[in-house]
């Protein structure tokens, strides 16, 4: 069983992170996701828990209005073979999350480090970036050094890639 969002509350804390939480009605897709936004200030994502045929598991975080190609983003993560999205079971077992919940603050959970965390190059160069603590019932704002410093002391490395497809505007 993975960590409350209040105990990642503690946690955030006991490392001198201030976050700002905002409680909504549960959401499971970015598109739900967006019809929040005005409430919560700073840049959404898009979160793909993904492995490849040798089980190496990738947890993938962009703005949610990010393009990934799937066919090719094993090229650019590492990863043994093309990859495909992580079943449900693994996700609970290794995050601590259930679908809809999936974000960067679930690596609270991968105390084996069997995780590997990518973050898009793009997303990094906003000043903040919201995720759901552990439940799809909340977003939770953080500052983007302080997110690096939450990886970090939860033993995951990022990797920060330059993900997204599309092009600009």
């Amino acid at each position: 069983m993975g960590k409350s969002i209040d105990e990642l509350m503690e946690y955030l804390t006991g490392l001198g992170i201030e976050v700002s939480t905002v409680r909504h009605q549960a959401v499971f897709t970015v598109a739900e996701a967006q019809d929040l936004r005005g409430q919560v200030a700073g840049v959404h994502t898009k979160n793909l828990f993904l492995k490849d045929k040798k089980d190496n598991f990738f947890l993938v975080t962009v703005d949610e209005e990010a393009e990934v190609d799937l066919k090719t983003i094993h090229t650019k993560i590492g990863a043994a073979s093309r990859v495909s999205f992580g079943k449900p079971e693994k996700l609970l077992e290794l995050l601590g999350l259930t679908p809809g919940a999936v974000s960067v603050f679930g690596a609270i959970n991968d105390t084996q480090l069997r995780v590997k965390v990518v973050l898009d190059e793009d997303l990094m160069a906003h000043d903040i970036i919201n995720g759901h603590p552990l439940t799809n019932e909340a977003t939770t704002s953080i500052r983007t050094g302080d997110l690096l410093a939450f990886l970090r002391a939860t033993g995951h490395e990022p990797l920060i890639l330059k993900l997204d497809g599309s092009t600009p505007n």
